[in-house]
């Protein structure tokens, strides 16, 4: 990967509905050549897919909470059925295994705090495998990591 491809990627991200011919533009790169490594960007893997970023406050979802999750047993039979019901949970949008004192960090989207409350005595309650939780809630959006900063090239 380099310098050409890491603007290829940033720009994506701001704006993944560009044409080709505006990508092109943006990196300095003629349109067949922008072509070219789009398609082994997605290739790769590095691309993915492609998705619209959502205002959560808009969707009449404005809380957001990260939960803090504990394991009652790190057995892998546990952690798999964790995961599983995780990602059954559509209020859910997001779970990462984590080091440390917790072993999952979780993101919830959510219309009120009676609707989260809710949420905790009817499904994180009931999800397999749970020791312990903590939750966490979001004043205020100081910067959403919605970007991945692609390496520089050496």
């Amino acid at each position: 990967m380099d310098e050409i491809d890491s603007k290829i990627i940033i720009e994506l991200q701001r704006n993944g509905r560009l044409t080709n011919q505006e990508l092109s533009e943006r990196v300095n790169l003629s349109p067949s050549p922008c072509h070219r490594r789009v398609r082994m960007l997605e290739e790769s893997g590095v691309i993915e897919g492609y998705s619209a970023r959502i205002n959560h406050r808009a969707l009449g979802m404005p809380i957001i909470a990260f939960v803090q999750v504990r394991l009652a047993s790190q057995s892998k039979n546990v952690m798999t059925e964790f995961e599983r019901s995780v990602r059954d949970t559509v209020e859910i949008t997001s779970c990462y295994l984590m080091t440390g004192r917790q072993d999952y960090l979780l993101q919830v989207f959510t219309s009120s705090l009676d609707s989260y409350e809710l949420f905790v005595r009817n499904k994180l309650a009931e999800l397999p495998g749970i020791g312990s939780w903590e939750s966490s809630f979001v004043f205020g959006d100081i910067k959403n990591g919605l970007l991945v900063p692609p390496e520089k090239p050496r």
